[in-house]
């Protein structure tokens, strides 16, 4: 958290006043679209449970109507003496049995026009064996079987009521789930039972009765007492024990509330229920919210126009905001820039009166800032100038001294040409000494000059340090200042190897880009003291020989000539020796 407020702190004004409008129309909307959305959920629940009670009274209507067809089928049924007879009366010759049969097959197609509304099937089984059925493809099992069904069984415990209950028809693939009314045939006289009573209708034509009240979302179950499923237009349920649901519908049943927001099936649902008495079944209707209230509000379109409203706010803001704060950004930036040298930015006068009066007050520091790093600059240079001027014209006396002493002894021992390229090599090298400070060399003509200086070198030194030169064929026509390698040269000569007698001073010089790199590297004493990363040693001497031109003034000149992405760098490992690089422009003339 500590370290989000420090980066907001660093933001600059248009960011900060943008992010707060940002949050602020977000936040604002957010809200907005949670609160119009819960509200309507809350109208929709309160709606919906209305509606959707007064469909659960007619479906349940529906199912009352069936099951006053089922209990007349009932009663006519066991107020039948033919069909109590034909169940319970004991073998006979075959022309009373027949009799029998047919009056009770009469009885039964009277009684199957009660339900011609519904697709059901009747069968009756009797204590004697026989059965008989209007739709065998209902029942599919023999007498013995249906007589150890828990159904049969149930209603031959309570021969007063009417059982429903579900079944499958058989065990085979494609079997059918199916609904039975059961009832125990008494005999009223004898308060015995003589037989059992089976009135069946498929699932599928059973949910015919409420299939009409449903929807996608909109889902309706037929569940037992026991929680499972024995009917709903949802297929996959059928079957299923849903022991929450039941206790859902329980609690409606006893405490009456019109609807239960509850998870059903992995789903945020509202649950209604009914209970059917008769059957000992609850009707529930199961109403899917996310789905419903997609229906009810297009959550797609909501948002995208959410979405509109915030960007069209934010380009808004944007746009208003970025022209209140531009002069200040603006001239925020071009400030900044003073700090990177750049002294030429100045910026248009607009936006308020503030703003103006600021931008006046900056671009007039600018000029005053401008006149005075020219002067500046031109002071440093001519002051630099004169003292490169001043050091040049004054050579080593040493130096000579040595020199024409050297020649001296050539000429004394008779080695007249070597006394004679001596001369040559110091004429040489003062005359592109003693000139304009201001004057370039090329490449070609300075490593010449340096050539002469090692030669003179070795004439009175000896040969114990040698010199290698490699120049890049493409760099020998680039120009660079005078003297800017030799004194590196010389501070290898006389200071590089003090604790070793010989060694060798290479001198390279190469392109890199758009940079002329000039390398000096011996592999001599190296430097003591010298710390990784820095620029230049800080010798305590830093005079030279030849010319009094030392190393720093190197530097110095080079940066004041060409700014400061140029210059020496040194580097230097005790005992292995130094590597000086000088950077310069690429200059051609």
């Amino acid at each position: 958290m500590k370290k989000w407020m420090n980066q907001l702190s660093r933001l600059g004004l248009f960011p900060k006043l943008f992010l707060v409008m940002v949050v602020s129309i977000v936040l604002v909307s957010a809200l907005i679209l949670w609160t119009t959305i819960h509200m309507s959920t809350n109208l929709f629940t309160e709606t919906f449970s209305i509606t959707n009670s007064k469909v659960l009274n007619q479906i349940k209507t529906n199912f009352e109507s069936f099951n006053d067809a089922i209990a007349a089928v009932s009663n006519n049924v066991t107020q039948s003496g033919a069909i109590r007879g034909f169940l319970s009366e004991g073998d006979a010759d075959s022309l009373t049995m027949a009799k029998s049969f047919y009056n009770m097959r009469e009885t039964m197609d009277r009684i199957q026009s009660i339900t011609e509304s519904y697709e059901v099937g009747i069968t009756i089984i009797g204590i004697n064996g026989r059965s008989y059925s209007t739709n065998r493809a209902h029942l599919q099992m023999s007498v013995d079987e249906l007589k150890q069904e828990p159904i049969t069984m149930e209603a031959a415990e309570t021969p007063s009521r009417l059982i429903f209950d579900d079944y499958q028809n058989d065990e085979t693939v494609g079997s059918q789930q199916m609904i039975s009314a059961t009832k125990a045939l008494t005999d009223r006289t004898r308060s015995r039972i003589y037989g059992t009573l089976y009135v069946t209708m498929r699932e599928d034509a059973f949910r015919q009765f409420y299939a009409s009240f449903t929807s996608r979302g909109n889902d309706v179950v037929i569940m037992n007492e026991k929680g499972e499923i024995v009917s709903s237009n949802r297929e996959d349920w059928i079957g299923t024990t849903q022991l929450d649901l039941l206790s859902y519908a329980r609690e409606m049943n006893k405490n009456s509330p019109r609807s239960i927001n509850a998870r059903v099936m992995d789903q945020d649902s509202v649950v209604l229920s009914e209970y059917l008495p008769f059957y000992r079944f609850y009707i529930v209707n199961v109403v899917d919210k996310d789905l419903a209230m997609g229906q009810l509000i297009d959550m797609k379109t909501v948002a995208l126009i959410c979405a509109a409203i915030v960007v069209g706010a934010l380009i808004l803001v944007f746009l208003i905001t970025s022209q209140i704060t531009k002069s200040l950004r603006r001239l925020v930036k071009q400030m900044s820039n003073i700090t990177k040298s750049d002294l030429d930015n100045y910026i248009p006068v607009s936006g308020s009166y503030e703003s103006r009066q600021l931008g006046h007050a900056y671009n007039y520091m600018l000029d005053e800032l401008h006149d005075y790093v020219d002067q500046l600059v031109q002071t440093q240079r001519e002051q630099r100038n004169a003292e490169l001027a001043a050091l040049q014209s004054q050579i080593n006396p040493h130096f000579l001294y040595n020199t024409l002493a050297s020649v001296k002894v050539l000429v004394q021992q008779g080695n007249k040409d070597r006394a004679a390229e001596t001369i040559n090599a110091l004429i040489g090298l003062l005359q592109n000494t003693i000139s304009d400070v201001s004057q370039t060399v090329t490449v070609e003509q300075e490593v010449e000059n340096l050539k002469n200086y090692v030669f003179i070198n070795h004439v009175r030194y000896g040969g114990r340090i040698k010199a290698a030169f490699y120049v890049a064929p493409d760099c020998t026509h680039y120009h660079v200042p005078k003297l800017v390698i030799q004194p590196f040269i010389e501070n290898a000569f006389f200071h590089g190897f003090i604790k070793k007698e010989t060694g060798t001073i290479h001198v390279m010089v190469s392109r890199a880009g758009e940079s002329l790199i000039c390398e000096i590297m011996d592999n001599g004493d190296g430097i003591e003291g010298l710390v990784m990363g820095e620029t230049l040693p800080n010798p305590k001497n830093n005079r030279q020989l030849f010319s009094g031109i030392g190393i720093r003034n190197v530097h110095d000149r080079i940066e004041l000539l060409y700014g400061s992405p140029y210059g020496v760098t040194i580097m230097s490992n005790v005992g292995e020796g130094t590597r000086v690089t000088v950077t310069l422009p690429l200059i051609t003339s």
